[in-house]
């Protein structure tokens, strides 16, 4: 596999030019990609045909200088020094890639350019001319040369497809004199000792980064040949690759996506490399290929133990969802690499990235975006990913399996282009199989449930509806890499958009705007203690405690689907506040759902806590009314951005508040050409000491043009705040969020909110629907222990939802249980909190258990007996008992959980 003579061998083989080509004349995608790349080379052939050093003399090198010693300080470039025989590879300008400073286009760079005065570019800000530092450009300087270096890989790849020795003529001195370049020069060296010796690589800041190596393992594998016949020092090469790979293994951060995107570019070098034979260091490709699978280092972890991070229960990986995506993605690159090699199926050695990929799904909005917690933003899932499998399953004969992603992967995505580079050319089939067509909203629906709880990421979703019902709430802790500083945060969607979306990350992790902003809790919606609540960002380990949700997790089918509910708790890390946030979708007679959010927050023994409310939504404006219908007068103020309170707080302009005691609408508007508008009206639950706010954020960096309209892609984000002056334990904020699109039915017609003098903690809250015949009566404690008791009313427990239509129950809905008792309807359990849900059905009733419980149903309904359903069959049926203290009741025993019972009604 790895002699001198088998090359090409990462993507191509040997000798099979001809039989490549006749398959790509049948391929019209394929035939594109060629064709592209022939153009784009053949335009610099001609700029290079009188100035044959046109191309090489734009790479970023230190022509004059030579130096062959890099010195940084932290993240930046510091400086360089010494004497190499050659012109060596300018390192990178800093880690940060946000930059005001714009490198000009290839045609435009100076010829051999290398001026102590640093680099000569256009400020993005003040369209002036500027010297600066290299240390203030970004990634600019490996920019260049990665470009560079992929014109070359190209015209490598063209020489080896069409044996036209114009393609390597052109690429091979460019090839040579940027190794040469790394040849002589030795690895950077942080002057301050710090993190940064321990994860840069020889080009870039981050080993992570090194993606030029890509383009220079596949031109040094196409033009093998060639370059040992023309005079290229192939030791030279080889040391080069070794050196590369051996900064890869000694660098990184070992507990994370960097073992994955390191092994990438190792997996390059080793199947670049000769066999550990013929090198005298023994380091060839078995030596590569083992650091990358096998071998763990104090920096490196081998992916055969990396892996390991995956929740195998749940597949997920422990980081934000883009990044998430990311890593699963890489690791099916890697292994379609090495298998091409071995022919050996090392998808099998895997097996978690097939799961990993079908449980990407659970992230999806309903309009095939990704959630956005933390560094994440909207986006689809990765299209190669699927390439990747259904290219495996074709190799290896597993038909079935192909059939099942193909079909994902069709109904998920619209566009007819393929690929556009090598890696597509020769590792994605030809065509995809026939299957049978779905739409994107079924193929979602059958691979997502109702809720899902990843809890190695601290994330919750909840679903409901299709079509422009279709509504989801996303609820995220801190917890893993890449997140954020948010508390019990949530993004909301409705109205066919993320209409509460996060704020997404800032330029980039270094940029104040990120860490003042993006990373921190006004950026969310969440609630604020104090004007300070805060905890690290990135690496972060504050997960909410997920106390009760409904249905189960990955339930796909569940019986009863008018309610899902999470109940989490948490402590914030500044203020040692507790924290609790109960969150409901409720299906509505409209067919739309609300959301109930009751979120309560306490910081015992301060006497003169604050906690303040955050909600940003999508739209051009924020309006109040109170409960007459009457629009709200706001006043300028400036009392959110005040000595003290988080920086995040100076980003918001445009304030204005008022304070209420009563309840009042809060309505968000977005209004668009293409559609008709979207409102969001929130029905908020007045209290004393009350202030309301509105406010314009930042832009969302979530967002992208696919998902949200283009006239908020880049637009301010409005948000709603509420503040309460003192506990918000015993007086929650307590908001449902009623979405619809203007024109159609509201859902909603009234909420009314009322409360229980001797235990202010309990919510009662009316729902009338917008038939004004339904209503919800929704009673939520603070905990399993609330009780409420009345003439006719006891509960004690956390939640009930009852819907009524015309005094005639529709449904019941308890979780948290312990006993409810109303108009001769009972749930009694010995001690231990219950879910159940007791739906009006034809038969009679439906019941679902998620413990021991005995139900306890009004006789006058004429019951006759109950059948018990196990996986899907009738196990056995029971009569019920008269109640003897209550002989209106007739109540049935479960003693324990039961997938589906039926009450059945006399005929």
């Amino acid at each position: 596999m790895g002699s001198p003579d088998n090359h090409p061998r990462i993507y191509g083989k040997k000798n099979i030019q001809n039989d490549f080509a006749k398959n790509v004349e049948q391929v019209e995608w394929k035939k594109a990609i060629i064709q592209n790349k022939k153009n784009t080379i053949n335009k610099y052939l001609t700029l290079c045909k009188d100035e044959p050093e046109w191309l090489l003399s734009r790479l970023q090198m230190n022509w004059k200088t030579k130096h062959d010693k890099v010195y940084l300080r932290g993240g930046d470039f510091s400086h360089s020094e010494g004497k190499a025989p050659f012109p060596t590879v300018r390192f990178s300008g800093t880690r940060d890639w946000a930059t005001n400073y714009s490198f000009p286009a290839l045609e435009e760079i100076e010829p051999y350019f290398d001026d102590e005065r640093g680099l000569y570019l256009k400020n993005r800000e003040t369209g002036e001319m500027e010297w600066v530092h290299p240390s203030k450009v970004g990634h600019g300087i490996e920019g260049v040369n990665r470009k560079i270096m992929a014109l070359v890989e190209d015209a490598a790849f063209l020489y080896w497809y069409t044996g036209d020795e114009k393609y390597a003529a052109f690429a091979a001195p460019v090839y040579d004199t940027y190794i040469r370049g790394m040849y002589y020069r030795d690895a950077p060296v942080d002057i301050e000792n710090g993190n940064q010796q321990h994860i840069s690589g020889l080009a870039t800041f981050e080993v992570i980064h090194e993606q030029i190596v890509v383009s220079l393992t596949l031109i040094y594998d196409f033009m093998f040949d060639y370059l040992k016949e023309n005079g290229h020092d192939m030791d030279m090469s080889a040391a080069v690759f070794q050196k590369w790979g051996d900064q890869i293994i000694k660098n990184g951060v070992p507990d994370n996506n960097w073992n994955f995107f390191q092994a990438r570019f190792l997996s390059y070098i080793g199947l670049a490399m000769d066999d550990n034979d013929y090198y005298e260091n023994g380091k060839g490709q078995q030596y590569y290929l083992d650091h990358t699978f096998e071998i763990t280092t104090d920096r490196q972890i081998a992916l055969k133990e990396a892996v390991r991070n995956y929740d195998f229960e749940t597949a997920m990986w422990p980081e934000c969802a883009s990044y998430s995506m990311h890593v699963t993605e890489t690791l099916l690159k890697i292994l379609t690499l090495l298998d091409n090699a071995t022919n050996a199926n090392e998808f099998e050695n895997f097996p978690i990235v097939e799961k990993a990929t079908l449980a990407s799904f659970q992230y999806l909005f309903p309009n095939g975006e990704i959630v956005a917690f933390g560094d994440s933003r909207h986006q689809p899932l990765p299209e190669a990913s699927f390439e990747y499998l259904i290219a495996n399953y074709r190799k290896y004969e597993k038909t079935e399996k192909e059939k099942q992603i193909a079909a994902l992967y069709k109904g998920l995505y619209e566009n007819e282009e393929r690929g556009r580079g090598l890696f597509e050319l020769f590792f994605y089939v030809d065509e995809l199989i026939e299957t049978q067509g779905k739409s994107r909203e079924e193929l979602i629906g059958e691979l997502t449930s109702p809720t899902f709880y990843a809890p190695n990421v601290s994330w919750f979703a909840q679903r409901m509806g299709i079509g422009e019902n279709a509504t989801m709430v996303s609820t995220v802790g801190a917890l893993g890499n890449h997140a954020h500083a948010n508390g019990i945060a949530i993004e909301m969607y409705a109205n066919n958009h993320v209409i509460a979306p996060d704020m997404g990350k800032g330029p980039s992790y270094w940029h104040q705007d990120h860490r003042n902003y993006y990373a921190r809790y006004p950026a969310h919606n969440t609630v604020v203690v104090d004007g300070i609540s805060d905890s690290e960002a990135m690496r972060v380990s504050h997960p909410f405690k997920m106390e009760n949700h409904f249905p189960l997790s990955g339930e796909k089918n569940p019986v009863f689907r008018k309610v899902t509910f999470a109940d989490v708790l948490f402590v914030e890390p500044k203020t040692k506040a507790n924290q609790r946030r109960l969150t409901a979708v409720i299906q509505s007679t409209s067919g739309k759902p609300y959301v109930l959010d009751i979120f309560r927050s306490e910081n015992p023994g301060s006497e003169s806590q604050k906690h303040e409310y955050f909600y940003h939504n999508l739209g051009q404006s924020l309006s109040f009314i109170n409960e007459k219908n009457q629009q709200l007068a706001l006043a300028a103020s400036n009392q959110l951005n005040v000595e003290g309170n988080l920086k995040a707080y100076n980003y918001f302009t445009d304030e204005q508040s008022f304070s209420s005691s009563d309840n009042v609408n809060a309505l968000f508007k977005l209004e668009t050409t293409a559609n008709r508008s979207s409102v969001m009206k929130v029905w908020l639950k007045g209290d004393e000491n009350r202030q309301y706010f509105s406010v314009n954020g930042p832009k969302s960096n979530a967002l992208n043009k696919a998902s949200v309209p283009e006239e908020v892609i880049n637009a301010k984000v409005p948000a709603l705040v509420v503040r309460k002056n003192g506990e918000a334990w015993n007086h929650p904020f307590v908001a449902v969020f009623n979405p619809y699109i203007e024109g159609n039915e509201k859902g909603i017609a009234e909420v009314t909110y009322s409360a229980v003098p001797e235990n202010q903690a309990v919510q009662l809250i009316t729902i009338t629907h917008s038939n004004e015949t339904t209503t919800d009566f929704i009673i939520a404690s603070a905990s399993d222990n609330g009780i409420v008791d009345s003439d006719d009313f006891y509960q004690k427990g956390l939640l009930t939802i009852t819907r009524e239509t015309q005094d005639n129950l529709d449904f019941l809905f308890a979780a948290g249980i312990t006993r409810f008792s109303s108009k001769d309807w009972e749930i009694v359990t010995v001690g231990e909190p219950v879910t159940t849900t007791i739906e009006k059905c034809d038969r009679g009733f439906e019941i679902q258990n998620s413990s021991g419980v005995k139900i306890g149903i009004p006789k006058k309904f004429n019951l006759d007996y109950v059948e018990i359903y196990e996986n899907g069959k009738l196990m056995e049926t029971r009569k019920g008992n008269v109640d003897r203290n209550n002989p209106g009741r007739v109540d049935f025993l479960f003693e324990k959980a039961f997938e589906r019972a039926v009450v059945v009604l006399k005929k």
